[in-house]
């Protein structure tokens, strides 16, 4: 018998949405320029980082990863988060939220889907209907914050960045995996240079600039004990 593991999401009309998680799927090397995706690859490389077969690509992990917790437990101080939008499949709808894909930077030279693995998606409580941003997606932007004392804003663009939400839906429906209980998670913009990554807390939000409409989500990271003899 398959596990379920259960969202809650709040929609602007006031209405709530529960949804059972049955497959999570990290976009990863998404960005719409094929140069800065090139350069990122590169750059990765040089630090032992292997590269992806193909991009962009989908990396599929483990459905209890898909949370929207407040507090995420780490097993070392080289861990952090990214803003991505998500979409999430309900039986007779799709969701649009904001999200921070958390990943274990220190197992990323082992293999980019061995770090997502170990560490959880946190998704917002807050979600909008995909179909009432549809038109004006790449106008939305992602931004995220880390905090060192203060916050300091480590990510900054738009989802135009990115590769659009018809490019991964078209995937899905052609590989037969479009189906509701689906988190895709869209990749992410690249961080500032000189903002270190490895924070106490994350706050990530998606922003609708026609509306002034925000979601966001933010949670503490928490350095687990060491092994107890």
């Amino acid at each position: 018998m398959t596990e379920v593991f259960v969202l809650h999401f709040s929609l602007p009309d006031g209405q709530r949405v529960t949804v059972e998680v049955r497959s999570v799927l990290n976009a990863g090397f998404s960005g719409r320029n094929a140069e800065v995706v090139a350069a990122h690859v590169a750059e990765l490389a040089a630090l032992g980082i292997p590269a992806p077969a193909v991009t962009p690509c989908l990396y599929p992990v483990a459905p209890y990863l898909a949370t929207q917790a407040s507090e995420v437990p780490v097993q070392n101080d080289r861990t952090s988060g990214e803003a991505e939008w998500a979409l999430v499949i309900t039986r007779d709808d799709l969701l649009l939220t904001v999200a921070s894909d958390h990943t274990d930077r220190s197992l990323e030279v082992h293999g980019v889907g061995w770090s997502k693995q170990v560490a959880p998606n946190v998704l917002s409580r807050q979600a909008w209907r995909f179909e009432d941003v549809a038109e004006r997606m790449d106008s939305l932007t992602l931004s995220a914050w880390v905090r060192h004392g203060d916050w300091v804003e480590i990510q900054n663009g738009t989802c135009g960045d990115l590769q659009p939400p018809k490019y991964w839906l078209d995937l899905l429906h052609a590989k037969n995996l479009y189906a509701p209980g689906t988190v895709l998670m869209s990749g992410t913009l690249p961080m500032r240079r000189g903002v270190d990554q490895f924070a106490d807390a994350w706050r990530v939000e998606l922003a609708d600039p026609s509306t002034g409409r925000t979601i966001t989500t933010d949670y503490e990271v928490r350095r687990l004990p060491e092994p107890i003899a």
